[in-house]
Formats: structure tokens, sequence, C-alpha cells
């Protein structure tokens, strides 16, 4: 499998990987409105990545439960690098559940780093809402 660029005529294939990967998934719709660079793993697994005045910021990924842990995930986040960096980005942020302890190994393994914390972010059912770290990794610097 590889990462491709989704185009307006994957959409309903964007929201239905979306579905896969969340509860409530984004429909087509909310995913056109983000106006995000969409990167897309044909039946496996999704990234969103809006860029703007040289920072990126990831706005989901996504990947089928039944692949997880195959590196679709990683190809995604690398794919989103790539697209970051050719977009004059200087810094790719994103936001991770703190008990999302795959995701946080994912993006820590990619040099991402934590720079903040949104409290209480994440609703649980039955549970209390958990913390979204703010991580961070710099691009386009020089060594």
């Amino acid at each position: 499998m590889r990462v491709r660029q989704a185009g307006a005529g994957d959409l309903d294939a964007l929201a239905a990987l979306h579905a896969a990967a969340f509860q409530p998934g984004w429909s087509a719709a909310d995913i056109a409105a983000l106006d995000a660079v969409a990167l897309i793993e044909d039946g496996a697994g999704l990234i969103l990545v809006r860029t703007v005045s040289g920072e990126a910021e990831i706005l989901t990924v996504g990947v089928r439960p039944e692949l997880r842990g195959a590196g679709v995930g990683g190809r995604l986040v690398e794919a989103a690098l790539e697209s970051a960096r050719a977009d004059g980005a200087e810094a790719v942020f994103l936001e991770v559940a703190e008990d999302n302890l795959a995701a946080r190994r994912l993006y820590g393994g990619r040099g991402f780093e934590e720079v903040g914390r949104r409290r209480a972010y994440y609703p649980r059912p039955g549970a209390g809402a958990v913390d979204a770290l703010v991580l961070r990794r710099a691009l386009n610097t020089p060594p």
C-alpha cells in the first residue's frame, strides 16, 4: 500500500475511514470544510494536515482498528511531515489524548515533543475527561 494525496472524489472514502477509526466519525462535508491536505492509504487510514503561516497542524490520524500496529499510522505521519515541509512549515503541532499510549509512541518516535496540555479535553463515556497533550516537531530548520 502507498500513501497518496486525496482529492475531492475521495471524500466519501475519507469519511468512511474516519468513521471506522473514531466514534463519532466526521462526514465528507466535515472533512471538506477543514480545508486541509488529506492523505490516504486506500482502505487503511487517513491523515489531515493544514499549514498556515509557517505552522502545520495534524488535525486527525485514523487507521482501521484491524490494521493498527501494521505501520499505516507511521507512513501517514511521515507523509504529512513531508507535505508540511513542502508547504514551508517550520513546525508541526498536534493534540493527542494522554491515555493514547500507542499514538504517543508513534509521535514520540518521530520527534514530537510535549509543549502543552489541555486539561480534561477528551470526554470519556462513563469516566472523567482525559487531558490532551499538545505536541510539536520542528521542520525546515538548519542543523
